[in-house]
């Protein structure tokens, strides 16, 4: 038996990671160990719950900014690390949980393995801090799991070796798929449904809020007859601007975050999607959604491609632009909501587990032929 030391902070890096979780555990050769870095504290416990994760190990969290945090978590997780014979790290995607995690294993000599490797915006600034954690896991990772072929030539024109790239899809679509089965969702909304949106990224504060905020106000006065969605990050920088400009408004209704079933209810009841959510732009289209991004550049660039999402950037009269035209042209609405999900097919932890498994493998026989 292998074993394998999972770790995640994030509730996005659960959700990511929990069907992979359930995948070596049946898969008859692994034994996974999953580690909570203690980044997300409720958020996180939620999502463990949803998907019937019982952590192995819990580190207590040390301070609440971001410095504080890292400085304690690299230290508890050496300490986990140096503990146990851990034949791989497995991480996901672009936090400080992802990147600590990766370089407490890389120091160890432990195998990192990188969920969702090789997305690549090339802006150190957008989003910040992801786009410089992603990258940097991505130079001491021994095993790239990309989730397209798009994020797969990234990391060859980066010089990764072809034998330590696997294109996988994306485990979010099987995390959806498993979350579907298991709590039996189906769309309870009849007619258009409602516009889902969700808007807190950092390089968004300030103005590009406002500018969001005003647009929606202004389709929300055009069609009274169209209900908003808007669950509200709970940080001040967020909350404050989206309640001062929306909060009067009778169809649009602005809640507290959603968890991660309430969100998939949410997605399944919609007509479109606007957001500046990175998570949001893979889950969108498993439901035929089609999906404005509100970003002037995306790190998930297949949704564009593929036809199922747009981006709308984050000036007011854009944004109201492509509302309406998606509310104006049913083709063009049909053509989005029919264009299929360029990320995957619920099938990437099966996947990455195969390939893991033969590697492992391979490394284990090859130290006792050393």
């Amino acid at each position: 038996m292998q074993d394998i030391l999972i770790v995640s902070g994030t509730r996005p890096e659960i959700i990511k990671l929990a069907p992979l979780y359930h995948c070596l555990c049946a898969s008859g050769w692994a034994r996974p160990h999953w580690l909570h870095t203690g980044q997300h504290g409720e958020m996180a416990r939620q999502m463990l719950e949803c998907f019937d994760i019982l952590p192995d190990v819990t580190l207590e969290r040390g301070g609440d900014g971001l410095c504080e945090f890292s400085t304690c978590c690299r230290s508890l997780l050496d300490s986990v690390m140096a503990s146990g014979g851990w034949s791989l790290v497995l991480v996901q995607g672009d936090t400080e949980s992802t990147f600590l995690g990766a370089l407490c294993g890389f120091h160890r000599r432990i195998p990192v393995a990188h969920i969702e490797a090789g997305l690549r915006t090339y802006d150190l600034g957008r989003p910040f801090p992801e786009e410089g954690l992603r990258q940097m896991v991505s130079r001491i990772a021994s095993f790239h799991f990309a989730p397209t072929e798009r994020a797969a030539l990234a990391l060859r024109k980066e010089a990764i070796p072809e034998d330590r790239i696997s294109v996988t899809g994306n485990t979010v679509i099987d995390a959806q798929h498993w979350i579907v089965r298991r709590h039996r969702l189906r769309r309870r909304m009849e007619g258009r449904g409602h516009l889902l949106v969700t808007a807190h990224r950092r390089e968004n504060w300030g103005s590009d809020l406002r500018e969001i905020c005003y647009a929606i106000a202004d389709v929300a006065g055009r069609h009274p007859e169209l209900e908003v969605l808007f669950p509200v990050h709970l940080n001040p920088v967020v909350s404050q601007p989206v309640h001062a400009i929306l909060g009067g408004l009778s169809n649009v209704h602005l809640s507290p975050p959603l968890d991660y079933l309430q969100m998939q209810q949410a997605l399944l009841d919609a007509w479109l999607v606007l957001t500046d959510s990175g998570g949001l732009q893979e889950e969108a289209p498993t439901f035929g959604v089609p999906l404005l991004v509100l970003r002037t550049e995306t790190e998930r660039p297949e949704a564009i491609e593929a036809g199922c999402a747009r981006l709308a950037g984050t000036r007011r009269t854009s944004i109201v632009h492509q509302i309406e035209a998606l509310w104006s042209n049913a083709d063009a609405y049909h053509a989005m909501a029919h264009a299929g999900n360029p990320f995957g097919d619920g099938t990437a932890s099966v996947r990455v587990v195969d390939v893991l498994k033969e590697a492992l493998a391979d490394n284990e026989r090859k130290r006792e032929v050393g």
